[in-house]
């Protein structure tokens, strides 16, 4: 297997080198490519920068002359992913390792974003202790510590970077006896407070011979499934728990971003969408919570964790948000409304039990809909909604065949 050894090899072109080396000798053949723009190369690259840079019709050397480093890192950062994706997409490499401090782990990185899940990426970085989070992405990179500055060869640089090149050897050898993967997939949205909806509907679903992905809407969960969905990758989404848009509408701790349900309109994909736990927004510890927010209704679900409860003017807003979330997609979409509850803490007796802000919920989502919305009077975990949902799915990934 093919594995690209990726990195500015003018200043660490033996530190990359040495990963090479000792990926030769785990059996895999090292394609060094080189992403430097300041001096020469330390060490003789497979691909140059200057083929890295053509693939984005970039005249490389000009900029280079101009001594404009930010203006070559740019231009590089931009041309690395196409090339390097092109030789995926090719299946000339298998997998991507790559060494660096602050530019390197952004270049390298920024390139490994823009390969496919599963596709086996290593990023050995000096900041990989820290939030990773701009750097990783929705992308399964595994970040190593590099302990160390990746600046030279010592005791503790080649002990991380051999076990860093076993890593990506043995990544590479498992990818290749992945599972099959010939099932369709549909994800799914799912929440602690929505989780026997969620399971209930997967075994219908992987009963009808779909493979079924579950995302937790903590913020990033809702990003990745958001990727993948855009990804192409994706038969149907069943959209269950749509909390994450209360977080974005009151800055809280889990918001997915303004672009949370747009992947499925990108990549025309069937739907079914529902207001789960939109009765919830999510902040830290209690004294985290904001000054404006203390005469509200509010749940501490646990120490770290605490729940403000959405009123009746955040509830029709939130309704309207989703109602042209779903319209936007051109595909079959439905919006299920499980009019007893929208999750467990807000059933009757329950802390956030609110049948003004459910009801202005729910008004919303009628009045803004251009999609099929159905009411269901059930709690949004009983079996009976779990099954209308899945059943709801099949039926519209059906209509487009």
């Amino acid at each position: 297997m093919n594995i690209a050894v990726v990195g500015t090899l003018d200043s660490k072109g033996h530190e990359h080198a040495f990963v090479a080396e000792q990926i030769k000798a785990n059996g895999h053949t090292p394609i060094l490519i080189d992403l430097g723009t300041g001096s020469a190369p330390q060490v003789t690259p497979d691909f140059t920068r200057f083929d890295v840079a053509a693939s984005n019709n970039t005249d490389l050397q000009a900029l280079i002359d101009r001594q404009d480093r930010g203006e070559c890192v740019v231009a590089m950062s931009k041309a690395a992913p196409i090339f390097i994706t092109k030789l995926a997409a090719e299946g000339k490499i298998d997998g991507i390792i790559s060494l660096g401090g602050g530019g390197g782990t952004a270049l390298g990185t920024s390139v490994m974003r823009e390969l496919p899940i599963g596709f086996p990426k290593v990023m050995v970085s000096t900041l990989a202790s820290g939030n990773t989070a701009h750097y990783v992405g929705t992308k399964d990179i595994v970040m190593i510590p590099s302990i160390v500055d990746v600046a030279g060869l010592n005791r503790i640089s080649k002990t991380i970077f051999t076990q860093a090149a076993g890593a990506i050897c043995g990544m590479v050898d498992s990818a290749q006896q992945g599972e099959d993967d010939s099932k369709p997939l549909i994800v799914a949205s799912m929440f602690g407070n929505t989780t026997d909806c969620i399971n209930h509907a997967a075994k219908i679903l992987e009963d009808a011979g779909y493979e079924v992905l579950i995302f937790h809407a903590t913020g990033m969960g809702g990003k990745t499934m958001e990727s993948l969905i855009e990804s192409g990758m994706v038969a149907g989404v069943l959209d269950i728990t749509t909390t994450e848009w209360a977080d974005e509408l009151l800055g809280a701790t889990l918001s997915a971003g303004p672009t949370r349900m747009d992947a499925m309109s990108k990549a025309k994909v069937p739907a079914v969408v529902s207001p789960g736990c939109l009765d919830m927004a999510n902040y830290g510890e209690r004294e985290t919570l904001p000054a404006e927010f203390e005469d509200r209704t509010i749940y501490i679900h646990n120490p770290q964790v605490t729940l403000l409860r959405t009123n009746a003017e955040e509830c029709a807003q939130l309704g309207k948000i989703i109602a042209e979330k779903a319209n936007a997609n051109s595909a079959p979409t439905a919006i299920l409304n499980p009019l007893k509850t929208v999750s467990v803490i807000s059933a009757k007796g329950q802390p956030f039990y609110d049948p003004e802000a459910d009801k202005a919920l729910f008004e919303a989502i009628h009045a803004n809909a251009k999609v099929e919305v159905i009411d269901y009077d059930e709690e949004i975990n009983s079996p009976v909604f779990a099954e209308a949902a899945a059943k709801k799915l099949l039926e519209l990934i059906k209509a487009t065949k």
